[in-house]
C-alpha cells in the first residue's frame, strides 16, 4: 500500500486537529526542488513571476513581467510547437506536462520539468499556470527516493515498543535476533537492563527527550557495540525514535526502530578515509605552485604531504635538471640536489635525509636512482633491513632510519613533459599503516602537479636569467664621475615570479662638461622588452652626443619607438650644464622627477607630461631650472612607487618624505628608497638615478671646457 493509499491513523487525525504539530516539521522537498511558478494571461504575457522562477530561469520579476513568455523562455526553433501547446491548454483546459529545454537569461538552456494548466478567475478570464523545476535535480531526487526505499525494504529493521518508564512492551523477531535475547526476556525489563553497555546511555537519553517533546528523532543516533548475538564483532545500529499517543493525546510510550547498518558504517569509515586522502589532493592543488620558484614549490609539496600522507618526506631533483652545464647520467650513481625535507615530529630519520641545498650521489642500486632511471614509482609496504639499505644513501643513514622505526617507503618520480626531474620520497614510522596503492595514487597525483610547477619555474627562471643578463649588460655598471655632479644609481629586476622588464637609466658625458641624465621604461617584459630598451638606449646616446635640446632628443626617440612594432616607452631626459648651473628637462609620459633643495621640502617637478614614446605626432617641451650646489634631481621608474594596494599619490608623498634628508650620502639615499618603497610583491623593474649638483671649477686646459659667453 502506498503512502497516498494509507488510511489516516488516529495520530494523523490528531495532527489534523492540531496543525501546529505539522507546521513545526515542514518537508524540505519543496525547497529542494525549488518549484517555480509563472502565470500567463490569455495572450501569453507574464503577469506573475515567483522568486523561484527568477532563480530557475535567471530573469528578475522586473525583466519578466509583461513580456511574452515564448520570446522570453523559448528558443526560436521551438516557438511553433510551444504556441500550439499553449493554445491547446487554453482552449481545452487539459493540462500538459513534460521535460522541456527552457531558454534562460544569457541565452543558455536548462532542462525543466514542467506542469502547465489552465486557471479560471472570478471574472471568467482564463490564465495559464506553469510550474517548473530543474529536471536533473528532480531526477536526482527520484533516484535518491527509489534507492532509499529499496534499501529499507531489504534491511532487517528491529522494532521495540517501550512504555513511559522505558520498559519493553513488545519486541519484533528482527530485534530479537539483533540482541541475541529472546523476546520474552525483554518484556517488563527496562531498556538499560537489556542494553547494558555504557554507549547505550545516549539512546536512552534520546528516548526520554522524545517522550517529553514529542519530536521524533529519525536516524539521529548510530551506536557501535557488541551484543550476545555476535560478541566477536562490532556492529553499528541506526536508531529512530517516535513518541506514541492515543486518540486523546495521552502519551503511551516510545517506538524504537533499529537498523543494523554495520556495513554502511564500515563503508562510511572507509569513505571518510578516502575523503581525507582526496582532501590532500585538493589541498595540494591549492597550495602547490603558488610561485615560479623551484625551491618554494618543493617546500609546498613537502608541506602538503606531511603529516597527511607521511611522517617524513624529501623532495630531491636531479642536479642536471637544475644545472644546465652538468650532463645527465644514465649509468652509475645518480646525482641529486635536495630541495626540501620535512618531518611530522622530531625523529632521527630527519638526519638520514639530505638537507636542502646539498648535492649527493646515490648508487645505481638505490631505490631513488631506480625510480628516476625507470620513471616508475617504488612501493615498499613493509621495509626490512635490506630495504632500508637501498632507501638510504649510505650505511649511517640506513642505521638512522632503522632506529627511527621506518617501516614503509614510497618513492614517486617527478615527471613533467616527458622528462624525469627528480623524485618524491615518503616514509612512515610512527604511523603504523603501510603505504598502499591508494597512497601511491595520491602521491603520484601530487608529484605530477608539483613536477609541472617545478618545470615551469625552472624554465621561467632560465628565460628570466637570460633577459636579466641581457638587460644588465645594456646598463652602465657605474655612473662615471662628472663635472659639477655627483651621481648614484640602482637597478633592481622584478621578483622571481615575474619577467624582467625594460627599465633603464643612463648617464652620458657631453661636450663642454655637460651631462645627460636619462631614465626610461619600455612597456612589456622579457627578452623582447630588454632588447627594445637596448635599442632606445643606444639611440639616446647617439642623439645626446649631438648636443640637442631635450625635447628634440625625445622627438627623435619617438620616431624610433614607433618603428618597434607594439612597443611604447616613457622617458625623462635631462641635460645639466655646470657652467650655468642649469638643467634642461623634457618628459615623455614618465612620472615627474623629484627636486630636493637644501632648506626646502622636496617637491615633484611640475613638467609638461608629454606622451609616451611611440605614440607619435605630439611635440615635447623643454623646461629649465637652476641647480645650486647640494640640490638633487631624482629620476626613477614606476616600479619604485607603484603598488597594488596604495594610491599613487600616497606613494609619491612617501617618496618625498624619504627624500627629506638632503645631506645624506647619495648611495644611502638609493638604498633607503629601495628598502622602504619597494614592496616584496613588486611586479615591475626599478631604475633609480640621483644626481647632486656640486661646486664646479672649469678645467681651462681642456679643449671642450671653454666657458660659454
Amino acid at each position: 500500500m502506498s503512502e497516498a493509499e494509507r488510511p489516516p491513523s488516529d495520530l494523523d487525525r490528531q495532527d489534523a486537529r492540531r496543525p501546529e504539530r505539522a507546521l513545526s516539521q515542514p518537508s524540505g522537498l519543496m525547497d529542494l526542488l525549488g518549484v517555480a511558478a509563472v502565470l500567463l494571461d490569455a495572450e501569453g504575457r507574464v503577469v506573475l513571476w515567483s522568486p523561484q522562477a527568477e532563480e530557475l530561469y535567471g530573469y528578475s520579476a522586473e525583466e519578466a513581467l509583461g513580456e511574452y513568455a515564448g520570446r522570453l523562455l523559448v528558443h526560436e526553433e521551438h516557438w511553433d510547437w510551444v504556441i500550439k501547446k499553449f493554445m491547446e491548454v487554453m482552449e481545452t483546459g487539459q493540462s500538459w506536462g513534460g521535460t522541456f529545454p527552457v531558454k534562460c537569461k544569457g541565452g543558455g538552456t536548462r532542462l525543466v520539468e514542467l506542469r502547465n494548466m489552465r486557471l479560471l478567475d472570478d471574472l471568467g478570464d482564463f490564465y495559464a499556470l506553469g510550474l517548473g523545476t530543474d529536471s536533473p535535480r528532480l531526477r536526482e531526487v527520484e533516484r535518491d527516493v527509489a534507492l532509499s526505499t529499496r534499501l529499507i525494504s531489504q534491511s532487517p529493521i528491529g522494532i521495540a515498543i517501550l512504555d513511559t518508564e522505558l520498559r519493553y512492551v513488545a519486541v519484533n523477531p528482527a530485534l530479537e535476533r539483533m540482541h541475541g535475547i529472546p523476546a520474552k526476556d525483554h518484556l517488563g525489563r527496562r531498556y538499560r537492563e537489556i542494553m547494558r553497555d555504557a554507549k547505550f546511555e545516549v539512546p536512552e537519553a534520546a528516548m526520554r527527550q522524545v517522550l517529553r517533546s514529542g519530536v521524533p528523532l529519525v536516524d539521529q543516533s548510530t551506536i557501535v557495540g557488541r551484543t550476545p548475538a555476535d560478541p566477536a564483532r562490532e556492529h553499528a545500529w541506526s536508531i529512530s525514535l517516535y513518541r506514541l499517543e492515543d486518540t486523546q493525546g495521552r502519551v503511551l510510550g516510545v517506538a524504537d526502530l533499529v537498523v543494523d547498518v554495520t556495513e554502511r558504517h564500515e563503508s562510511a569509515m572507509a569513505a571518510t578515509e578516502t575523503r581525507r586522502r582526496l582532501a590532500v589532493i585538493a589541498d595540494g592543488s591549492a597550495r602547490i605552485g603558488t610561485t615560479l620558484d623551484v625551491e618554494q614549490t618543493a617546500r609546498e609539496l613537502a608541506d602538503v604531504t606531511v603529516p597527511a600522507l607521511a611522517d617524513l618526506v624529501a623532495v630531491d631533483l636531479l642536479d642536471s635538471v637544475l644545472d644546465e652545464h652538468r650532463p645527465a647520467s644514465h649509468s652509475g650513481p645518480a646525482v641529486f640536489r635536495a630541495l626540501a625535507v620535512k618531518a611530522a615530529y622530531p625523529t632521527e630519520a630527519f638526519r638520514a635525509a639530505d638537507p636542502p641545498g646539498r648535492i649527493a650521489a646515490y648508487d645505481s642500486d638505490r631505490l631513488a636512482t631506480q625510480c628516476v632511471r625507470t620513471g616508475r614509482p617504488v612501493l615498499i609496504s613493509h621495509a626490512d633491513g635490506n630495504d632500508l639499505t637501498r632507501i638510504a644513501r649510505d650505511s649511517h643513514a640506513a642505521t638512522l632510519l632503522a632506529r627511527s622505526g621506518v617501516h614503509s617507503y614510497l618513492a614517486v618520480p617527478l615527471g613533467a613533459r616527458g622528462a624525469i626531474l627528480g623524485f618524491l620520497g615518503l616514509t612512515r614510522a610512527r604511523d603504523p599503516r603501510p603505504f598502499d596503492e591508494d597512497d601511491l595514487a595520491i602521491a603520484t597525483e601530487l608529484a605530477s602537479r608539483a613536477a609541472v610547477c617545478i618545470d615551469n619555474a625552472r624554465t621561467h627562471q632560465s628565460v628570466r636569467n637570460a633577459a636579466e643578463t641581457l638587460q644588465r649588460s645594456l646598463l652602465p655598471d657605474h655612473p662615471p664621475q662628472l663635472p659639477g655632479l655627483q651621481v648614484a644609481s640602482r637597478y633592481r629586476p622584478a621578483q622571481a615570479a615575474y619577467e624582467v622588464g625594460g627599465d633603464w637609466y643612463d648617464v652620458l658625458p657631453l661636450d663642454r662638461d655637460k651631462t645627460a641624465l636619462v631614465v626610461g621604461d619600455v612597456m612589456g617584459s622579457g627578452i623582447e622588452a630588454a632588447a627594445a630598451m637596448g635599442r632606445l638606449r643606444t639611440a639616446t646616446a647617439a642623439y645626446a652626443d649631438l648636443d640637442l635640446d631635450p625635447a628634440r632628443v625625445l622627438q627623435h626617440l619617438d620616431k624610433i619607438t614607433s618603428r618597434l612594432e607594439q612597443y611604447i616607452a616613457t622617458c625623462v631626459y635631462a641635460a645639466y650644464d655646470p657652467h650655468r648651473a642649469e638643467c634642461h628637462i623634457a618628459n615623455a609620459g614618465h612620472l615627474p622627477p623629484a627636486l630636493v633643495r637644501s632648506g626646502r621640502r622636496p617637491q615633484l617637478l611640475d613638467l609638461p607630461t608629454g606622451t609616451p614614446l611611440g605614440v607619435g605626432g605630439v611635440p615635447f617641451e623643454t623646461t629649465s631650472l637652476s641647480l645650486a650646489p647640494g640640490d638633487q634631481l631624482v629620476l626613477y621608474t614606476d616600479g619604485l612607487v607603484e603598488s597594488r594596494h596604495d594610491p599613487i599619490d600616497e606613494r609619491l608623498d612617501a617618496l618625498l618624505s624619504l627624500l627629506d634628508t638632503p645631506d645624506d650620502p647619495l648611495e644611502d639615499t638609493c638604498d633607503r628608497l629601495l628598502r622602504d618603497l619597494r614592496h616584496t610583491d613588486v611586479h615591475d623593474d626599478v631604475a633609480l638615478l640621483i644626481a647632486r649638483a656640486c661646486p664646479y671649477t672649469p678645467d681651462r686646459t681642456a679643449p671642450d671646457s671653454k666657458e660659454l659667453p
